[in-house]
């Protein structure tokens, strides 16, 4: 039996962490392709955004087909051992468990759109950018919290934290981001929209006293 815990990393990994590299570069180029006019801060979110919705699209999309049709086991391709890989930290990806799927649907689904509209949002300077970002926000932090609480509530039996690889760079790295990013940009849309009512404040206050 293969054991789950690699001495070295392997070509399949090697393989999804190179993957990941080119989705991050694929974002990259289009921050630079269209968000060359906005600020610092704003092509800082655009990265995020086009590397979001890349992943979303690009991995998650085929992992809820997959797991609609079949399941990541009985699958083969690239893609299937891209996911067969990531299953060996979380075993539920493996199978077409109803949770993770259910959350991925609505990732893929919803993410996706609103990490589109976001886009525009902010290249455009649209009116209803901060309600997406927030929107946005919530989608990605509660399925965070949907993929992993019922599971601790179980005392994690499908998670793999033997290897550092499985627990720091499948697990914490690649899930982190989708926490501690949409996170920070509660923080952003917090800070922009009191700024925004403070403004209107004093233009109301100016207007009064002339």
């Amino acid at each position: 039996m293969e054991s789950l815990v690699p001495r070295s990393l392997s070509l399949v990994s090697a393989c999804s962490l190179l993957a990941c590299g080119l989705q991050m570069l694929a974002a990259f180029m289009l921050t630079q392709r269209f968000g060359g006019q906005s600020s610092a801060e704003d092509r800082r979110l655009l990265l995020w955004l086009y590397y979001d919705v890349i992943v979303h699209l690009t991995l998650e999309g085929p992992f809820v087909y997959m797991s609609l049709v079949g399941t990541v086991e009985t699958s083969e391709g690239p893609l299937a051992d891209l996911w067969k890989e990531y299953s060996r930290a979380d075993s539920r990806w493996l199978g077409s468990d109803p949770s993770i799927v259910s959350v991925e649907i609505l990732t893929v689904a919803l993410g996706s759109l609103l990490g589109v509209v976001l886009i525009h949002a902010v290249l455009n300077d649209k009116y209803y950018r901060h309600f997406v970002q927030i929107a946005l926000s919530v989608c990605e932090l509660y399925g965070g919290w949907m993929t992993f609480c019922p599971e601790w509530l179980m005392g994690s039996p499908h998670l793999n934290t033997s290897h550092w690889l499985y627990l720091w760079v499948y697990l914490v790295l690649f899930n982190g981001l989708w926490v501690l990013i949409p996170a920070l940009l509660l923080v952003q849309s917090w800070f922009c929209l009191r700024t925004m009512h403070t403004f209107r404040d004093q233009r109301v206050a100016t207007k009064k006293m002339t």
